[in-house]
């Protein structure tokens, strides 16, 4: 299977109430990021908390999805792990469970060489058919997912087509790009260098802002990928302020806080080790909000 994901891809947050997962609100916010226009849902991704939650909410929050989305957006499940082990088990039962990709994050904190990356991704490539993403985070990981290993796997996994980049560098995306063309297609894992990245060829985003916003960002990316760049300019500075407020503290606490303020979520809980946002932080993000809703 080869299917392109295109355009802005939420990476959704998990809603807790007191210290379990509150999946009557991950229904609802599914259906608020439908019909905010979203193209596609990505659970326990990082900003899903997956460090932090049971082996068996981290298969519970996937099924929920996917059973929430009805079919209607592509699920692409979170299933990356620095256990190769761990990863294939996870993989393997979200593909089973219906999930219409897999996103994988390169290995944390073990820091495997770049055989070692290949080798991982491989395995896991080996175990389905659905399209990966490869997502290569190296200020959360240690390691940076190499364009050498991304060619060979695409080379050797044709399913292996996608790459959530998160390194924080536009030459890197022309590097990718110039070096696999339309054979890989990037997406941005920053909001705010989401319309830089997608100036030099990436085709969308996997968003956190898309959390709170998903038509706003929804049409930036759309815009973009219509090469209306002064259209997108526009959403794009009048978006940037969230963009960078949300990540005044560690992901997804700002998020959350922002989101329970709004309505779409009942709480702002996150997992230790994370913490709710300090009181300075949290005095900026709502001035921020609030900015922006005047806007």
């Amino acid at each position: 299977m080869n299917r392109r994901f295109t355009g802005t891809y939420t990476a959704l947050i998990t809603p807790f109430r007191l210290g379990t997962v509150a999946y009557g609100e991950l229904r609802k916010l599914v259906e608020y990021q439908i019909k905010g226009g979203i193209s596609g849902l990505v659970p326990v991704g990082t900003t899903g908390e997956s460090p932090t939650v049971t082996h068996e909410e981290h298969l519970d929050i996937i099924r929920c999805t996917i059973a929430a989305a009805r079919g209607r957006v592509p699920v692409i499940a979170g299933t990356g792990s620095n256990s190769t082990r761990e990863a294939i088990g996870l993989t393997e039962a979200a593909d089973a469970a219906g999930a219409d990709g897999l996103l994988l994050v390169a290995p944390y904190y073990n820091r495997p060489t770049q055989e070692g990356l290949f080798q991982h991704f491989g395995r896991i490539a080996e175990a389905t058919d659905k399209p990966i993403i490869l997502y290569s985070i190296p200020g959360r990981c240690g390691v940076e997912i190499g364009v050498n290993v991304i060619e060979r796997l695409r080379a050797k996994y044709p399913h292996v087509a996608h790459l959530k980049e998160a390194g924080g560098n536009v030459d890197r995306v022309d590097q990718i790009i110039s070096a696999l063309g339309d054979a890989v297609t990037v997406l941005s894992g920053d909001d705010s260098l989401t319309l830089p990245f997608m100036a030099v060829g990436a085709q969308g985003v996997v968003s956190v802002a898309s959390n709170l916003y998903p038509r706003e960002v929804g049409r930036m990316v759309a815009h973009a990928l219509a090469h209306d760049y002064p259209k997108a300019r526009t959403l794009h500075r009048r978006l940037y302020p969230v963009f960078k407020s949300i990540f005044i503290e560690s992901n997804p606490a700002p998020i959350k806080l922002a989101m329970a303020r709004a309505g779409i979520i009942g709480s702002e809980e996150v997992r230790s080790p994370l913490c709710p946002v300090s009181a300075a932080s949290r005095k900026t993000l709502l001035a921020t909000l609030a900015a922006f809703k005047k806007g």
